[in-house]
């Protein structure tokens, strides 16, 4: 039988021995969110649009849907919660066969594709300075080597992990606020990419082109859900967490306006259009050669946290599949700190294999359609949870619902439709997943009964 019900009440997976505070699950949520997707995609969305509103617009667009999401998942973290983010909330709202689809598509690409996706950005901006065709090795060897070294970090207790956790995603705000500032003061020759509506930008913002980019948007925000997936190692989740969804979201928002506002303003468009290095490139049209290789090399520093909270958070989802599926049951050990150490060394083992196998273009389409889809079932659960379970104790109530989640599965459910029109390989990769996912829950819950 499913035993997930047995663990509802459970303060802490170390039986209350240690928790992570506040702050350490604010800056995950951040660190999250803040990595690859904001420090690359801009080169893609420059490819199909020109127009520096219609740009922010997306950044904007794609932070309130971000923002409407955050309030959402607050309700249900609130009302549910336990480690595992969408694969708790799924299994307990529509069955247990969603939840264990959602936790596979989070095992597979949701974390461990993004941490290789972080890895390989950190590298590529690491290298920056050198000849990457002379050392075609050193890329990969970098990325990898970050990865285990975060994993052997993240899987000893919570005080190391916590600690590291904080202290990297203090340093990448402050940096990201720094070099806006700086850049804007040094730059020679400003772009000249005009921020005011032009001619046709209305229809910009309803064209398939802005839907396919909201993609690349909503991968570059995807995270701000992290903090549902360590609720149960969470100080008063239910009180705490509606505020760090909240808080973490609309800082990130805040900082993805400012870095895309400052890379259209001082980068040529040219330069900058199909290039996975935007900020590298903005850096040197801003500081010149010399400054561009000292930030490529600090950029490349931001993106430790970023690997590093992935790392964090992605192994509760493997914990709480152990938990509840026998034949997956090695997954659910903890160590004597209740750190789920071998989900992370099986989430890092899966990093490492999309290091050493898969291209970043390849991953990140796939990626940003396959997490889209899962979250917008999340949050239609939330209708179906008040439908099912009026009754359910809220301790926090979705701010202005039914709109904040009827938006956030306009904008999203729109993106999405979009993708699979006009990204039909992506959209079926994708698919093809879950459906995947489908097949091995059958298989493991088989294995249950046959145990009972």
């Amino acid at each position: 039988m499913h035993k997930q019900e047995r663990h509802h009440g459970r303060a802490t997976p170390g039986g209350g021995r240690s928790a992570f505070r506040f702050t350490t699950v604010t800056a995950v949520v951040i660190a999250n969110m803040v990595g690859t997707g904001v420090f690359t995609s801009l080169g893609f969305q420059l490819l199909e649009i020109q127009s520096g509103f219609a740009l922010l617009a997306l950044w904007a667009v794609g932070g309130v849907a971000a923002l409407c999401g955050a309030m959402t998942y607050a309700e249900l973290g609130a009302a549910l919660p336990r480690s595992g983010g969408e694969y708790n909330f799924l299994s307990r709202i529509y069955h247990p066969s969603a939840g264990f689809v959602s936790g596979w598509v989070s095992a597979t690409i949701g974390f461990a594709g993004p941490t290789a996706l972080a890895a390989m950005t950190f590298a590529a901006y690491a290298t920056s300075v050198l000849d990457a065709n002379a050392w075609p090795w050193l890329r990969p060897a970098l990325a990898a080597g970050l990865v285990i070294l975060l994993g052997l970090v993240h899987a000893s207790n919570h005080r190391n992990s916590g600690r590291t956790q904080l202290l990297f995603t203090i340093l990448k705000v402050g940096i990201i606020v720094v070099f806006c500032v700086a850049a804007l003061a040094f730059v020679g020759e400003p772009s000249q990419l005009s921020f005011q509506p032009i001619a046709g930008d209305g229809g910009r913002l309803f064209s398939p082109e802005f839907a396919v980019a909201l993609i690349y948007v909503s991968y570059a925000y995807t995270g701000w859900n992290a903090a549902t997936y360590l609720s149960s190692e969470l100080e008063n989740p239910q009180r705490t967490l509606p505020v760090i969804l909240f808080s973490g979201t609309l800082v990130v928002m805040l900082l993805y306006l400012a870095l895309n506002f400052v890379f259209l303003s001082v980068a040529p468009v040219d330069a900058m259009r199909g290039q996975v290095e935007v900020g590298y490139i903005a850096a040197t049209a801003a500081f010149g050669e010399a400054g561009g290789n000292f930030t490529g090399l600090v950029l490349a520093a931001l993106l430790i946290s970023t690997v590093s909270a992935m790392t964090l958070a992605g192994p509760r989802v493997l914990q709480v599949i152990g938990e509840d599926f026998r034949a997956l049951s090695l997954l659910a050990r903890t160590n004597r700190d209740g750190i789920p150490a071998i989900a992370i060394y099986t989430q890092t083992t899966l990093a490492v294999i999309f290091i050493l196998t898969s291209s970043f273009e390849s991953v990140l389409v796939f990626a940003g359609f396959t997490l889209a889809l899962n979250s917008f079932v999340t949050v239609l659960g939330v209708f179906v949870l008040r439908w099912r379970q009026p009754d359910l104790p809220r301790p926090y109530r979705t701010f202005a619902y039914p709109l904040t989640p009827l938006l956030y599965l306009l904008l999203t459910g729109w993106a999405i439709g979009f993708v699979l029109v006009n990204k039909p390989v992506e959209g079926f990769f994708g698919l093809s997943l879950i459906a995947a996912g489908l097949v091995f829950y059958f298989v493991f819950a088989r294995i249950n009964r046959a145990s009972s």
